[in-house]
């Protein structure tokens, strides 16, 4: 089934590391881009059920019969796409209301025929929250919260910039299950400036002692323009050896497994059953549509991005303009190079007898003599029907995966 993806740009404050679209938060920028948002999500759908052949402008090329025709659309339109997950991804989605996030989940109901158990994540900052505005989430049809809670060192979060504390990150995760939420993920950075093994493992182990059902761990990228850079070379901050960060990475993978979360992607962990069930079609060779601006979507061989503007994208939906930019329609070898490079992302790694069924290619036929060196050197783990990275060679994985693409 497809994903869908819905993304907020608005944020309180601009994270000196954040390279994200994304822009301050305006109310009344915000109020117009919502109704933009559920413009789009109708329109794509009157597409997909008035046309199979053209997916390269999904969102965009039906006039609307009125503006903001969602406002009184009240059926589901017939023979619509199956979706089971609506993820909101920012920016700080957390910053519309739960109203707002009520009416646009109502828009993809009408568009798209979602499964009953649908995934429905929302990211969220922690400083932007209460129980009773989770609450709200919650009646609105929120199921799944994902923090952005980066660091439970207080010191680190001032260093990136970050609003919150790391009492009100605790604070507001309590507030998530009072709300009455039962899947929550936290995502932390490790590799941060001037930070030690043993620092980035006291947030690993104050993660542990939340008990969430699931944690993404990422590697900080300091891009050339961002803020940061400055910072760290005025404070004289530099980022770990490289040693250091492979430590931190393998450590904490020990400790959560010790504690009951099972790795599944490279940066991924969580409980049984509580796998990102729309983060998973990115890398098992899905189909998802991105609404809003900067959106990517992939489908029927096709990949395209939104404008990136968010004033842009709020005057063409007003107009009935396109919004579709760098539409690319993949070649076989493309797909087929994608399909291997994101699914050796995860620990189960690369079905090779549906990649046969798929693409008609034997990945060791045609790649086999370039992967040979790394399944020698420990990095790949071969079997009769898949092929995985070891946990060492999650170290390597861009080296190990530049054979595909």
């Amino acid at each position: 089934m497809l994903g869908l993806y819905v993304h907020i740009p608005f944020c309180s404050a601009i994270c000196n590391y954040c390279n994200f679209n994304r822009g301050l938060f305006d109310a009344d920028l915000k109020a117009r881009y919502v109704d933009a948002l559920i413009e789009e999500i109708v329109r794509a759908g009157l597409k997909a059920c008035t046309t199979s052949t053209d997916v390269t402008s999904a969102g965009s090329g039906v006039a609307p019969t009125e503006p903001y025709v969602v406002q009184t659309f009240r059926s589901a339109l017939p023979g619509r796409l199956a979706a089971d997950t609506i993820f909101f991804g920012g920016g700080t989605p957390s910053l519309l209301e739960p109203e707002e996030i009520a009416r646009i989940i109502a828009a993809c109901e009408a568009s798209f025929d979602l499964a009953a158990d649908r995934e429905v994540t929302l990211e969220a900052n922690p400083e932007s929250v209460t129980e009773a505005r989770l609450s709200a989430y919650r009646r609105a049809g929120v199921n799944r919260l994902s923090f952005g809670v980066q660091s439970f060192r207080d010191d680190e979060l001032i260093r990136l910039s970050r609003l919150h504390s790391a009492g009100r990150a605790r604070a507001a995760f309590g507030e998530a299950r009072a709300a009455g939420f039962d899947n929550v993920s936290l995502d932390l950075m490790m590799w941060l400036p001037a930070q030690r093994v043993s620092e980035w493992l006291q947030s690993i182990d104050a993660s542990i002692a939340l008990a969430p059902e699931h944690l993404s761990l990422y590697m900080l990228e300091v891009y050339p323009n961002a803020p940061l850079k400055d910072d760290m070379a005025r404070a004289r901050w530099s980022q770990a050896p490289d040693d250091d960060v492979a430590a931190m990475y393998l450590a904490a993978m020990e400790r959560l497994e010790a504690a009951g979360y099972g790795q599944y992607e490279i940066s991924n962990v969580a409980r049984p059953g509580r796998r990102s069930r729309h983060n998973l079609k990115y890398w098992m060779d899905g189909e998802w549509l991105g609404f809003g601006c900067g959106a990517h979507s992939t489908r029927g061989g096709v990949r395209w991005k939104n404008i990136s503007s968010t004033q842009e994208y709020v005057d063409q939906l007003t107009k009935g303009g396109d919004l579709a930019v760098d539409i690319r329609r993949l070649t076989p070898a493309e797909q087929l190079g994608d399909a291997l490079f994101t699914g050796l992302r995860l620990v189960d790694g690369i079905d090779v007898n549906a990649i046969q069924t798929r693409y008609g290619v034997d990945v060791w036929d045609r790649f086999g003599a370039d992967l040979e060196p790394f399944l020698e050197a420990g990095c790949l783990r071969r079997t009769e029907s898949r092929l995985s990275l070891t946990r060492q060679g999650m170290l390597l994985a861009h080296e190990v995966m530049s054979v595909f693409v």
